[in-house]
């Protein structure tokens, strides 16, 4: 059998050793266009920043130590500009020499992966301007800031890369800002969640321009200007294109391949093209949602490389391995920060009209008492109905990561809420508390599911009517610091004292720093006689963030 791949990387190079592991004696070809056959793509901006510093580093497998070890064909800076399915061949141009050929296959897979968005705005093309999506981009970009006088830098979009090359581009000493069409950073996540990391990028000194659009770019003697949308001209010496990507379905569509709803080539289940002879992976591709059941594409490397596998899994011993989707499990470092999402973001679902409730704690990265506890804050989006936990996001800092691994796992097997509020996780003073964040939100959503908490959310002031009642449980200290609209503060270690200040037949709307004081009080006021009572989900400090960013 002969086994050929188009496009290495993540998804090619997985399928490409899997394929030889599994067939000893294959003739296995990859071709990839550009010079590197597989290297660590999300650590380029932090090679740019001067985190990694040895650019060998970002190198899994050279050519050489690939052909070696997997005893594979590899030819690099070698383009496929077509495929012809009947006769069951493709033809290949050489960068090097400029030569055509043409290469048979038996199975061929594709791995195009994706393009970088460069809208036709007038001075695009200009010096300075760059993309970030392969080794050759950054090595330009690197060279670019080594220069003495690059002190301006502007990143356009606010996506994982995009934050990414500001938070390294300031460690060079740049002053930076960033642009973002939409009116948050991060489109996976929800405001509340976004708007946190928001304030902390502000804090770091980073430039952070929301609603505002750039119409195009004009090369001066010091620079570049970048003009937006509002008027607006920004001086630069350095300007970043993070817009966005999308599937390279070119060949596929020359060759009259299936595409989907979703731009992206079709798959079926075990990675097959709408032609059985031919399968594709990674970045260009789309399947089906988990989660809603539509079409959907991902740009990341996990699912890449586990659909690689699993596609050369089919190849070599027929379409027995399903794959089962991505709930598009990501995470981001910006500055001292974390951001972690997996499944849908509450706004995603509305659109897909999925009902579903949201819960938002904010909880310790380790016990209070031992050194170093940061807090996190974690929304869970949940069915209403079964308790099936739909989406997670987290903002903090320690143990971020691990604890949306926890909830990642949990969404993708459908699992409930109820079931995370017996997870069981490793406990000692130095990782955790003996009740985790996890379990703590898992509790909080609980409680709304078995409507023991009314909730409201940091948007809903509005709804506050003039007889109805806001109180503040927090301290007199805490009130004292700052509070909501005219609450009344009622420390919730006095209510009980003082419940008789407060009348039965009002709507009563509660709040404290994080939510759950907030529902102690709601509890005590339920439990005597109050019926009609309310709790403010993820508590005061959740709305600050986001009014502060309105």
């Amino acid at each position: 059998m002969k086994y050929v791949i188009i496009g290495a990387v993540a998804g090619g190079a997985s399928a490409a050793a899997r394929l030889r592991r599994n067939d000893e004696h294959a003739e296995i070809v990859i071709f990839e266009k550009g010079e590197y056959i597989s290297y660590a793509n999300c650590g380029l901006p932090y090679y740019i920043g001067n985190v990694i510093k040895n650019r060998n580093a970002l190198f899994v497998q050279t050519a050489a130590s690939f052909n070696k070890r997997f005893n594979i064909d590899v030819r690099t800076l070698t383009e496929v500009i077509s495929i012809d399915r009947f006769t069951k061949t493709i033809t290949a141009k050489s960068q090097t020499t400029g030569d055509t050929y043409t290469e048979s296959y038996d199975k061929l897979v594709l791995s195009p992966g994706a393009e970088p968005i460069r809208p036709p705005l007038p001075g695009i093309t200009n010096e300075g301007i760059f993309t970030l999506r392969n080794v050759g981009d950054t090595d330009y970009i690197k060279a670019y800031v080594q220069k003495a006088d690059i002190k301006k830098a502007v990143v356009i979009g606010a996506g994982f890369i995009g934050l990414e090359m500001a938070e390294n581009l300031h460690a060079l000493g740049m002053e930076v800002t960033i642009i973002e069409m939409a009116n948050q950073i991060m489109a996976p996540v929800d405001f509340p969640i976004a708007a946190i990391l928001q304030q902390h990028i502000r804090s770091k000194g980073v430039h952070l321009q929301l609603n505002t659009a750039v119409s195009g770019f004009e090369k001066v003697d010091n620079g570049l200007k970048v003009q937006l949308n509002n008027g607006n001209v920004l001086n630069a010496d350095i300007v970043i294109l993070s817009i966005g990507v999308k599937p390279d379905t070119k060949l596929a569509l020359a060759a009259g391949l299936k595409i989907g709803d979703a731009k992206g080539i079709w798959v079926n289940e075990y990675m097959q093209t709408s032609d059985d002879d031919i399968y594709a992976v990674g970045d260009a591709i789309e399947f089906s949602n988990p989660i809603t059941n539509k079409s959907m594409i991902t740009y990341l490397a996990g699912p890449a490389n586990k659909q690689g596998r699993i596609c050369a899994n089919n190849i070599v011993f027929g379409n027995n391995q399903k794959y089962k989707g991505s709930i598009n499990t990501a995470i981001v470092k910006v500055f001292d920060m974390t951001v972690a999402t997996a499944g849908m973001a509450s706004k995603h679902l509305k659109l897909n009209n999925i009902p579903h409730q949201i819960s938002t704690i904010t909880g310790g990265s380790n016990a209070g008492y031992y050194p170093g506890a940061k807090q996190m804050t974690i929304q869970l989006a949940f069915s209403p109905e079964s308790g099936v936990v739909l989406g997670a996001q987290i903002a903090g800092y320690n143990g971020a990561d691990k604890r949306m691994d926890i909830l990642s796992a949990c969404i993708q097997r459908k699992g409930t809420i109820d079931e995370l509020t017996e997870f069981e996780h490793t406990y000692a003073p130095p990782f955790s508390s003996a009740k985790d964040p996890v379990n703590m939100a898992a509790f909080a959503a609980e409680n709304i599911l078995l409507k023991k908490s009314i909730v409201f959310y940091w948007n809903e002031f509005d709804q506050i009517k003039a007889d109805d009642i806001l109180i503040d449980v927090r301290t007199k200290n805490e009130y004292a610091a700052g509070k909501i609209l005219d609450a009344i503060n009622i420390p919730v270690d006095e209510l009980r004292a003082r419940i008789s200040e407060l009348p039965k037949d009002k709507k009563i709307y509660i709040y404290c720093l994080g939510g759950l004081r907030g529902y102690l009080a709601q509890r005590i006021l339920s439990q005597n006689g109050y019926a009609d009572t309310l709790n403010l989900s993820g508590g005061y400090q959740l709305w600050e963030s986001c009014t502060k960013e309105l």
